[in-house]
């Protein structure tokens, strides 16, 4: 039998991975905090449980001698532990930039730091989601997350040319917007910062419109799912699986950075540009 171990697993996305991988016959353990989610985890076959915080060592520690007890490999490491908020670099609690780091990035560093002589006893793989925030071009008010992404982008192709030497494959997801509780907590977040704002209040009311289009085009988590079990399981993976990323983002990622500037000042800023989308909006209310 193949071990996995999948980080994140008690919600959205990273539940909906640990469930496939154990449906298709490895025995996952699957890591987080939310106890009430684990128990539901627990009912699943080939499913191992673990509470783990992955800002805390001793968190990760304890789970590593939990899992050491179980077996002495692990085929495959998805770091899938993540959180995002839409937050000002200047307005905003400074709390939420290192939190974020911490979580999104450093956990990762942690798990994949302590769980590689498992990894190496099996010849296994480490996956690690990133986003197409850590490729494209960043947007305003999405600075914590995306330095966190970025971060992400330049740890995995640090390991991946590290550990290449000792045939480990390391590879990183790059998902685009998925239809999950994420959604919720990113839409609170622009709440806070919107009613909390004493200088960006016009830009962030015309942002708020083009973020409820961007979530409602959300895709189904299922195409993310499966490109995960395509990096798991090909003999051959890809460094890297963009997966739905947003064609409009992508499009502006050609663009000269001065020229992105502009557009996303004009555009913003514009009167005229709240006018019609103030429009839109009357005509969606009837």
């Amino acid at each position: 039998m193949k071990y996995a171990l999948v980080t994140g697993a008690t919600s959205g996305l990273g539940k909906e991975i640990a469930k496939r991988v154990a449906e298709s016959g490895w025995y996952v353990f699957a890591c987080g905090r939310n106890e009430r989610s684990l128990e539901e985890l627990r009912k699943t076959t080939y499913v191992h449980p673990l509470c783990v915080d992955v800002t805390k060592q001793e968190s990760i520690d304890a789970a590593f001698e939990e899992v050491s007890g179980v077996t002495d490999k692990l085929d495959a490491i998805i770091n899938f532990s993540g959180v995002q908020q839409m937050a000002s670099l200047v307005e905003g609690n400074i709390d939420i930039v290192s939190d974020m780091l911490e979580v999104n990035l450093m956990g990762m560093v942690r798990m994949n730091k302590t769980f590689f002589p498992l990894i190496k006893n099996a010849n296994g793989r480490i996956i690690n989601c990133s986003s197409e925030c850590g490729w494209m071009t960043p947007q305003p008010f999405n600075g914590p997350y995306t330095l966190s992404k970025y971060a992400v982008e330049a740890y995995n192709d640090s390991l991946r040319r590290e550990l290449m030497f000792v045939d480990v494959p390391v590879i990183k997801i790059q998902p685009g917007s998925f239809k999950t509780a994420m959604h919720g907590t990113t839409a609170k977040s622009f709440d806070r910062l919107s009613n909390s704002t004493t200088m960006y209040n016009d830009v962030l009311e015309k942002m708020k419109f083009m973020m409820d289009i961007e979530l409602k085009m959300a895709n189904d988590p299922k195409y993310l799912v499966d490109a995960v079990m395509k990096a798991l399981q090909s003999n051959n993976p890809k460094q890297k699986y963009r997966v739905k990323n947003s064609p409009i983002l992508g499009f502006v990622e050609i663009w000269h950075p001065e020229i992105v500037d502009t557009t996303y000042k004009k555009v913003l800023s514009s009167k005229l540009v709240g006018e019609v989308i103030n429009k839109v909006k009357d005509k969606i209310d009837k």
